[in-house]
């Protein structure tokens, strides 16, 4: 790594190890980027741990360089280094494997309630959004659904928005058919066609359970309550009003002596594994 670094241009950087003692404290206390260095700057203790001078103290470090390490190491990197840190605690026997607590946790999502006509609106937006980048015109009548969507607001409690719900998602049927050709001869960055087929595929499970909706389904499992934070789930509550919140179930792994071991997103694999099955299915029907 030494032959791509100029001794002579460019600032100082932060050695490597301080940045991994920083992961490991942030790792032992569940503390965040921002509070890490927080603690920092008021332990002695994890200054000596960390290798932090007296004389940067102040200014030693941005919380952000921290997401910018992480990010540049990527998800396989970051693994390698929890991997030897770990390694390093059982030979030491901080870490026991034979003795583990399991404990469950839920990230509230501020999301605004969902409808099912408003998520296939949402849908609508989301395709336009991407189109606009690629200066694309939009290949659905963008003025019927904005009536449509109007005509929904003025007339929430009427009956007839079974009805509007049904012609929503006819035009999101064709327009996801169009939308999946359109991904395919995508010329443009990895990223934006990365983005373009997350959507697709998010979008093939909202049909899907749109069309659930329309069979008469009243309980649809992993349903999609955002387009934004699709790993959302409502989540019943005690109390009765509102009778459920929206939020993501993580899963933490400790071990006897208070070191989270693992964390793990359960509702994130499950859509992962859907994404691929729904659209197979979707293929399938077209």
């Amino acid at each position: 790594m030494v032959r791509y670094y100029n001794d002579k241009k460019g600032r100082i950087g932060i050695s490597i190890r301080t940045i991994v003692a920083l992961l490991i404290i942030s790792k032992f206390r569940m503390l965040s980027d921002r509070k890490v260095i927080s603690q920092v700057k008021e332990n002695r203790y994890i200054q000596y741990f960390c290798n932090v001078p007296d004389e940067k103290l102040a200014v030693f470090m941005q919380p952000s360089t921290l997401s910018k390490f992480r990010k540049r190491f990527g998800v396989e990197g970051m693994e390698a280094i929890d991997s030897v840190v770990f390694n390093f605690f059982r030979i030491a026997g901080i870490i026991k494997n034979d003795s583990m607590l399991i404990d469950s946790s839920v990230l509230p999502n501020n999301i605004i309630y969902p409808t099912d006509i408003r998520l296939v609106f949402n849908a609508f937006k989301k395709m336009k959004q991407i189109a606009k980048r690629c200066e694309t015109p939009v290949w659905w009548d963008d003025q019927e659904i904005k009536q449509m969507w109007r005509e929904y607001n003025l007339n929430r409690k009427d009956t007839e928005n079974a009805a509007i719900f049904f012609e929503f998602i006819m035009i999101l049927s064709d327009a996801l058919r169009q939308f999946e050709k359109f991904v395919q001869t995508l010329k443009t960055s990895d990223k934006e066609k990365e983005k373009a087929q997350r959507l697709l595929n998010l979008l093939i499970l909202l049909q899907d359970q749109n069309e659930q909706k329309l069979a008469g389904k009243k309980h649809i499992p992993d349903r999609i309550v955002s387009l934004d934070e699709p790993e959302a789930r409502p989540i019943k509550k005690g109390k009765k009003h509102p009778n459920c919140e929206f939020g993501s179930t993580l899963q933490f792994s400790f071990n006897r002596q208070g070191i989270m071991i693992t964390m793990e997103n359960f509702i994130g694999k499950l859509m992962t594994q859907l994404y691929g099955q729904r659209q197979l299915n979707y293929l399938k029907k077209t």
